[in-house]
C-alpha cells in the first residue's frame, strides 16, 4: 500500500534509457578504471494506473530472471524512489538485454544505472537529481564505482572513493576520451563466473613492490590510452588481481597470456571471464581477431573441449547512458 507521506510518479509516463556495456579494472586500475563499449542493453520502464508489476523481457539472461518485485531493477528503483520521496505503485517492466550476464562486462551495473535513471526521470522536475546523485547510489548499490561510472558518463572513468581515508564523503568520477586509435576486442566465453567468486579469491594484502609496480602501470595506462596507444600493452600489465583469479578461469588466463606473448594489450574484463583487448588501430583489431579465431581452431584440432569464444570488435562510447521520457497521453 502506498505511503501518504510518499509522492507517486505520474501515471503513464514512461522512462527508457540506453545504456553502454562496460568493462572495469582494463588490467591494473583495480577498482577504480572502467571503458564504456558499443553493447547496449535498453530499460523501459512504464508507471501504470493500477497496483501491480508487469514484465516484458528479451535477450540474453531472461530465463533465469525474476518477474516479482525481487527483479535486480524493481529493487534499485524501490531504493531510488525512496531516497526521492516517492513510492511505487504499478510498473511495467521492458528490457532488451544485449550484455551477457556473469560475462565481465558489467550487466549488473547497467540495470542499476538504467533503473536508477529511469526512476529519477519519472519523477517531478523539482525533485530530480543530476548525475553526481545517481553515481553516488549507483556505486552504493555495486559496492564501487569501476562499472556504473563509465556506464553513466561514457568513455574511460577514473573513479575513487573520497570517503576511504577520511579525505571527503563518496564517490568522485572523472571522464578521460581515449585516443580514437584504441579500439576493444572482446572474447566473450561460453561459461559464466559469479563475481562474488572471483573477489572471494583475491588476498588481503599484496606485496609492497606489486602495489608500486602496479601504480607505475596505471599511470602508463592513462598516457597510452590518451597520447600513445602503442604503449597499451605496458600499460595494461596488473599486478594486484588477474594472477590471482586465474584458477577460476583457466581458459580465459591462457587466452590473456597467450595474446599478451604476442605483442596485444589483452586483459580479464572486469571480474571475467570476458577477456579484452585493447587495439591500436583498425589493421591489429583484426589481427586480433584473426588470432583468436586461431587459436580456437587449434585448440579443436587437438581434441581440446574448453571454452569457446564469441569476439567482437566494439567501439568505445563516448556519451554514456540515454534517457528519453514519453509523457501519458
Amino acid at each position: 500500500m502506498t505511503s501518504p507521506l510518499l509522492k507517486t510518479p505520474v501515471s503513464g509516463a514512461t522512462a527508457t534509457v540506453r545504456v553502454p556495456g562496460t568493462s572495469a579494472n582494463l588490467g591494473p586500475g583495480f577498482d577504480s578504471l572502467g571503458l564504456a563499449v558499443s553493447l547496449y542493453d535498453t530499460l523501459s520502464i512504464t508507471v501504470l494506473d493500477a497496483p501491480g508489476l508487469e514484465f516484458d523481457l528479451s535477450g540474453e539472461g531472461v530465463d533465469d530472471l525474476p518477474r516479482d518485485a525481487t527483479h535486480l531493477v524493481v529493487k534499485t528503483i524501490d531504493i531510488a524512489w525512496a531516497r526521492l520521496g516517492y513510492s511505487r505503485g504499478g510498473l511495467r517492466v521492458t528490457a532488451e538485454n544485449v550484455l551477457p550476464h556473469g560475462r565481465g562486462l558489467g550487466s549488473s551495473a547497467s540495470a542499476i544505472v538504467a533503473a536508477i535513471l529511469a526512476a529519477n526521470a519519472l519523477v517531478a522536475a523539482e525533485d530530480q537529481q543530476d548525475k553526481g546523485w545517481v553515481l553516488q547510489l549507483a556505486s552504493e548499490l555495486e559496492g564501487h564505482p569501476d562499472n556504473v561510472a563509465p556506464a553513466i558518463f561514457g568513455a574511460v572513468a577514473v573513479s575513487w572513493d573520497e570517503s576511504e581515508k577520511g579525505d571527503g564523503a563518496g564517490y568522485a568520477s572523472v571522464k578521460v576520451t581515449p585516443s580514437d586509435l584504441v579500439v576493444p576486442v572482446v572474447a566473450i566465453p561460453n561459461v559464466e563466473l559469479k563475481t562474488e567468486r572471483a573477489r572471494g579469491m583475491l588476498p588481503a594484502t599484496v606485496p609492497h613492490a606489486d602495489a608500486a609496480a602496479n601504480s607505475g602501470r596505471s599511470a602508463l595506462l592513462m598516457h597510452a590510452l590518451t597520447a600513445d596507444p602503442s604503449l597499451l600493452l605496458a600499460g595494461t600489465r596488473d599486478y594486484l588481481h588477474q594472477d590471482y583469479r586465474a584458477e577460476a578461469m583457466p581458459g580465459s588466463a591462457a587466452l590473456v597470456a597467450q595474446l599478451r606473448a604476442e605483442g596485444f594489450a589483452a586483459f580479464i574484463s572486469g571480474a571475467g571471464p570476458t577477456v579484452m583487448v585493447l587495439a591500436n588501430g583498425g589493421t591489429q583489431a583484426q589481427a586480433i581477431e584473426q588470432r583468436i579465431a586461431e587459436l580456437g581452431s587449434e585448440a579443436k584440432k587437438q581434441g581440446e573441449h574448453g571454452v569457446s569464444w564469441r569476439v567482437l570488435r566494439l567501439q568505445v562510447d563516448l556519451e554514456g547512458a540515454k534517457v528519453e521520457v514519453q509523457t501519458g497521453s
